[in-house]
């Protein structure tokens, strides 16, 4: 059966008239795109589209498909909209999105302001990829959200950032490495790398900064792709490799003494944390009030735990 995702994605082609141009503005890939469109093709058995090498055109059942298309939309976001809004004005629900680092390791810290002023309030949440958040910003199903690394420039997003975040190279304490401060990228492409699938903000924020510093992300050793922050801990704690992950999601592991966090030599790994809003949309007096108070940063170093970070002596941060 059809879904909304498909619809959204068929809108989009029959509007911009070239699959490869819509594939840019729904942020996802040009493959995924094509088997969404044939996937529809193929449940309602006929063409909708003309395809020419200049683009694509609506043949005759797909413009019957984008009428209804258009309704279906619009009615599920009204539907949306009115039961947000009925859940909002009964219970004060804050609806954000997140991606990883920030939904787990940042955001339940930064909704205990709540504690202090709103207590009533609630919040909804949901966390994943930037991709998945900022098209949920777009369509107006969240009002606020928070990405790591540098948002898709689109005329609808508002981006500001709140917080930065360290990339740090991540070694087991039994690491010969344990001990030192900073490692060069020399020594570092003879180690076994691990590393986040391509595609990922981590990585892509890696690749650039190694190209700023002069060096070849090409040239690293990598031995393990892996599809989650939690799945590389693991592997550097098992002695498969080291790996350069942000500071916020290994601070645990380094209170304990089963990690430590070294810096590469002349070479500035930070990325941005950024608040994403859609321009478009108004938002409601608690949201409003929860931004202030994330845009403030004595509040937030106040909320957040002191970070601990490279070169600290263990025996200062074993717990």
């Amino acid at each position: 059966m059809s879904s909304l995702e498909q619809f959204m994605v068929f809108k989009e082609v029959a509007e911009v008239g070239n699959i490869t141009q819509a594939s840019k503005r729904l942020h996802i890939s040009q493959p995924s795109v094509s088997i969404q469109i044939q996937n529809l093709e193929h449940e309602y058995g006929a063409p909708l589209f003309y395809r020419t090498n200049r683009g694509v055109t609506l043949t005759d059942p797909g413009n019957i498909l984008y009428e209804k298309v258009i309704l279906i939309l619009h009615t599920a976001q009204q539907a949306k909209e009115t039961i947000r809004n009925y859940s909002a004005n009964r219970t004060g629900y804050i609806h954000i999105g997140a991606t990883l680092t920030i939904g787990e390791y940042l955001l339940p810290h930064m909704m205990s302001i709540t504690q202090r002023d709103h207590s009533l309030l609630r919040y909804n949440v949901q966390v994943a990829n930037t991709q998945v958040i900022v098209n949920e910003v777009l369509n107006n199903y969240l009002n606020i959200s928070f990405v790591e690394g540098v948002a898709p420039e689109e005329d609808d997003l508002e981006v500001e950032q709140f917080w930065s975040d360290e990339l740090v190279l991540i070694v087991s304490a039994d690491h010969p490495w344990r001990d030192r401060g900073e490692i060069a990228f020399d020594e570092l492409i003879s180690e076994r790398f691990i590393t986040r699938e391509n595609g990922s903000g981590t990585r892509e924020v890696l690749k650039r900064a190694l190209l700023q510093g002069g060096f070849d992300v090409d040239e690293l050793n990598i031995a393990i792709e892996l599809g989650s922050t939690q799945a590389i801990k693991e592997a550097v704690l098992s002695g498969l490799g080291v790996t350069i992950i942000s500071a916020l999601t290994v601070q645990e592991e380094c209170r304990q003494g089963r990690m430590r966090m070294l810096r590469l030599k002349d070479c500035q790994l930070e990325r941005p944390l950024n608040i994403v809003t859609n321009r478009k949309v108004m938002l409601t007096p608690e949201e409003q009030w929860f931004l202030e108070e994330v845009r403030c940063e004595e509040t937030l170093r106040a909320l957040l735990p002191k970070p601990i970070l490279p070169g600290q002596p263990l025996e200062r941060i074993a717990r």
